[in-house]
């Protein structure tokens, strides 16, 4: 007589099945690094689909685009921000789990799989990758620190969750979870409000060490500036109270 024992503790080791992870990158003059980039998540150990979002590029990302392989190129033909490229990736994507890619080289796409294991398993639906598990990373602008802190913060008080990293880009979610919200962000507001409307509507979020953070600085082509932090903290507001 089979081990019965033995069986089901087999299966309950079993390696879960594999998931389609659609990568959604907004892109907007991102010609020094957008081919790099590529070329590091097209190497990841994950299976993909690299969805880029291209926001009226003006510095020639555009033509680099449209020579790139396995991906899919969407373009808008006047600059709608980041949050409305993000919405545009969202509506396409065909992924079983959706990630959230810059188009700079702040993120490694090789912590993607890192990121989104726990939604793989079934143990989570949104995963955040967390920059700050080790302390605030070196590199980073004096007055961005002080921004992610307040986001911190500004999610307990409000939501009675502890958030270490709010503000991260590599926001993991169940496809069928995140094309559910009703999502309005035009520019930087993507990443309060899907916190907000997450918690507030009483999802977990989980969050994950990622180690391979390199802030980028306004020399080399950062947009988003610490009074964007302000404008996120509204945001947390607004989606808790007010809408």
């Amino acid at each position: 007589m089979p081990d019965t024992k033995q069986e089901e503790t087999h299966m309950t080791e079993r390696e879960p099945p594999t998931a389609l992870v659609s990568v959604v990158i907004p892109v907007y003059n991102e010609a020094d690094t957008i081919d790099e980039l590529l070329a590091r998540l097209r190497e990841a150990p994950f299976e993909k689909e690299i969805i880029i979002v291209d926001d009226c590029s003006t510095d020639g990302t555009g033509g680099i685009l449209k020579g790139a392989q396995g991906i899919v190129l969407l373009r808008h033909d006047r600059n709608m921000g980041k949050g409305a490229a993000i919405r545009t990736g969202i509506r396409y994507a065909t992924g079983d789990i959706i990630i959230i890619q810059d188009a700079d080289l702040e993120y490694d796409p090789n912590e993607i799989p890192i990121v989104v294991d726990p939604i793989r398993r079934g143990e989570a639906e949104i995963v955040y990758g967390n920059r700050f598990a080790r302390g605030l990373p070196r590199g980073m602008p004096l007055p961005n620190k002080i921004a992610n802190l307040l986001l911190a913060w500004t999610v307990r008080i409000l939501f009675g969750r502890k958030l270490h990293d709010e503000a991260t880009c590599y926001k993991a979610f169940r496809s069928d979870l995140l094309k559910s919200m009703d999502l309005r962000c035009k520019r930087f507001e993507f990443c309060p409000e899907v916190t907000a409307k997450a918690l507030r509507d009483g999802r977990e979020i989980r969050e994950v060490e990622i180690r391979n953070y390199r802030p980028r600085v306004k020399l080399e082509g950062k947009k988003i500036r610490w009074t964007d932090g302000l404008e996120a903290i509204f945001t947390l507001f607004r989606y808790r109270f007010f809408d």
